[in-house]
């Protein structure tokens, strides 16, 4: 069979950061801790479905915080699913701490793709348990993006970046090499029957 004869699977797995949030504009780990946007987030989401308007989406999902959920709903999808896997990576005893507290904290240099976050208030999650969950989904989602459809997912900075990682084989430790902004629209697909990154960090507005 030649190249030529190949059909090349036209789905995508269409990510959206939620908007900025106090915590985020200050660099704060925020993982289950639930608030809302700030008026800019608010404003931005509604710029980010601007960008989500020329396609029509077979399955529109959010994480069930109020910071996705907010930001599909401005974007234009306030019947968005809740799917409890696509929260954000639970921070545990380093939740609302930013980098360099945790490593003064530490006295040493710490990432979450490295060393993952140990519990506090919540169990906190290691680089295998958020690529196991970011693998869940993408198991179930796979086959439908490949079968052509348009998937769309409101999620968080870490999170999606790690389930990048995931879907081009890297494990979650590959989200390291993603910067995503927030309201930041990002795009999964496809070349020559490989996974790979169609568009990143697409953010309107700048």
């Amino acid at each position: 069979m030649k190249d030529d004869d190949l059909t090349e699977p036209d789905g995508r797995l269409v990510l959206v950061r939620h908007g900025e949030t106090e915590w985020s504009r200050t660099g704060r780990h925020t993982g289950l801790t639930d608030i809302a946007l700030t008026e800019t987030g608010a404003y931005k989401a509604e710029l980010a479905g601007t960008l989500l308007a020329t396609r029509r989406y077979d399955l529109v999902l959010t994480s069930p915080l109020q910071r996705a959920v907010e930001t599909a709903r401005r974007a234009g999808y306030p019947d968005a699913q809740h799917e409890p896997r696509l929260v954000e990576w639970d921070y545990g005893a380093y939740e609302g701490l930013t980098t360099p507290q945790i490593t003064a904290e530490l006295g040493h240099p710490w990432t979450i793709w490295q060393n993952g976050a140990p519990a506090g208030d919540t169990p906190g999650e290691s680089l295998e348990q958020v690529t196991a969950r970011a693998a869940s989904l993408l198991d179930e989602l796979r086959p439908r993006v490949r079968a052509g459809q348009q998937v769309l997912l409101f999620s968080h900075a870490h999170f999606l970046r790690a389930l990048a990682g995931v879907w081009l084989g890297l494990t979650a430790a590959g989200g390291r090499y993603f910067v995503l902004g927030t309201s930041a629209v990002s795009e999964l697909g496809f070349e020559h029957g490989s996974e790979v990154i169609t568009q990143w960090n697409h953010v309107r507005g700048r």
